[in-house]
């Protein structure tokens, strides 16, 4: 049954959307002639447009829909806290049951000591927390030198002045003066596009190792932190060699280098386990939080650091703080996800259920002729496109190009995957089912195929 909820028609809305919203990381210009795709529900895995086009949702939103879409219990959650207590701050000596609970929630589920939570209302905000936290740390113990914080190239950490900075992405440090100073940039581990001829393993060592030669270069008195996704989402997502996060791990520890582990994707069930720094097997100092933990239903981040730097912190106030740090309505449904999460085991479906058989359904997709690696961490995956698989080639055509082609292919055959350059990736549901699975596989193969017909039509299929 296809039934629309009652609106506007299409065209009207897009007339509406093109005359007076802003869209984000987009050329509104372009969008406005083209007209925006106009989502008015969704249930479990699926969206339904204006037009009754049910889509199956690969991204999870952005990354962040972890327990599927249309669960009741958020909604009655945040009616309830919004008729008892709609909002109040965190300021002042004040506090609230809300985000008392969900604070004490998150050290439980957190690994090691990270006992604490500055909340912030996204991962932009608070990576843009971190970069003040690392530096008044350092300060307090008598070291205000050290102030640079070390992060990767294509890495994302938000769009916000400070958090755009963190990120390593040109395309955003060209607009708006980023990135601010003392942020410095290292390479990252992405073996298929650029680790040439060299073993994966002794790539992946030698990219951790640009760290060190970072610090060193830098200087250990001024280096503070080290930020970084255990994988890189938006840039692609980018698994990197087993040998790198070891590595990683023993140069923060060798230079007493705080690492700040981006959990804002990776967090709460989506490698698998918890946390995506549990995956891969490191010990940061602080993790940045957001997306997962409200599965996007409330706006809600935050940063969880452990006991040794919140006492450091703690010595003295910290001029630091969001007008709705703690939201009590966005703790509230958080933390309900979190039971959600809990209760219903969605991280051990992920590990032992839709993680296991989306991975053989994925990397099964690297036979395609236009597939040169297909790479995925439980709910998060990517494939290459390549005109030569053999050499790893990129295509001659500008960068995305073809990964736009594929992603309009997509969406025509009611699937969300985005593009990452030639990059495809996806990010579904944690509660996704094999059988939507399947459906997932069988729509991004015929996508692929179709992208693969308008190649040989346009004569794309050219190495640069």
């Amino acid at each position: 049954m296809n039934a629309i909820t009652n609106h506007l028609p299409t065209a009207e809305l897009q007339a509406l959307d093109a005359a007076h919203h802003m869209h984000p990381f987009t050329a509104n210009g372009e969008l406005a002639e083209k007209g925006s795709r106009i989502i008015t529900r969704a249930t479990g895995v699926t969206l339904t447009d204006s037009e009754g086009n049910e889509i199956l949702d690969a991204m999870a939103g952005l990354w962040c829909v972890n327990i599927g879409y249309g669960r009741d219990e958020l909604a009655e959650v945040a009616a309830r806290q919004m008729r008892e207590l709609p909002y109040y701050n965190t300021f002042f000596q004040t506090t609230h049951v809300p985000a008392i609970a969900l604070a004490s929630k998150i050290a439980e589920l957190a690994p090691g000591d990270l006992n604490h939570v500055f909340f912030a209302g996204s991962g932009s905000e608070a990576n843009d927390t971190n970069i003040r936290m690392v530096r008044h740390y350092w300060a307090l113990k008598g070291k205000p030198t050290k102030s640079i914080i070390i992060s990767r190239k294509n890495a994302y950490h938000g769009s916000s002045v400070g958090s755009g900075s963190l990120g390593g992405m040109s395309a955003m440090h060209e607009q708006g003066g980023l990135p601010i100073p003392d942020i410095h940039h290292i390479n990252q581990p992405h073996w298929w596009a650029e680790g040439g001829d060299m073993p994966e393993e002794d790539f992946g060592l030698q990219r951790a190792q640009d760290l060190e030669a970072a610090i060193l270069e830098l200087g250990e008195d001024r280096v503070a932190a080290f930020i970084a996704e255990p994988i890189q989402g938006a840039g692609g997502v980018i698994v990197p060699p087993a040998s790198y996060w070891p590595e990683i791990q023993r140069i923060c520890d060798k230079y007493e280098i705080l690492l700040i582990a981006d959990e804002v994707i990776c967090g709460f069930g989506r490698t698998g386990n918890w946390f995506g720094s549990e995956t891969v097997g490191i010990r940061p100092d602080i993790m940045t939080i957001a997306k997962g933990l409200s599965s996007g239903y409330a706006p809600i981040g935050g940063s969880i650091v452990t006991d040794e730097v919140a006492a450091v912190i703690g010595s003295d106030e910290f001029n630091h703080g969001y007008t709705y740090s703690g939201h009590p309505v966005a703790s509230a449904v958080a933390l309900e996800n979190l039971r959600i999460l809990e209760e219903e085991d969605v991280v051990g479906h992920v590990k032992n259920v839709a993680g296991p058989y989306l991975k053989e359904k994925w990397e099964a997709l690297a036979d395609h002729p236009l597939v040169g690696e297909a790479k995925i961490v439980g709910m998060m995956g990517s494939i290459a496109l390549t005109p030569n698989k053999a050499a790893r080639a990129v295509f001659a055509s500008d960068a995305g190009t073809v990964g736009y082609i594929c992603r309009e292919r997509c969406f025509a055959n009611n699937l969300v995957m985005r593009h990452v350059g030639d990059r495809m990736i996806i990010s579904p549901p944690l509660v996704i089912k094999p059988e939507e699975i399947d459906v997932l596989i069988e729509r991004a193969r015929k996508s692929l195929d179709e992208c693969y017909a308008i190649l040989q039509e346009k004569d794309l299929l050219k190495s640069a």
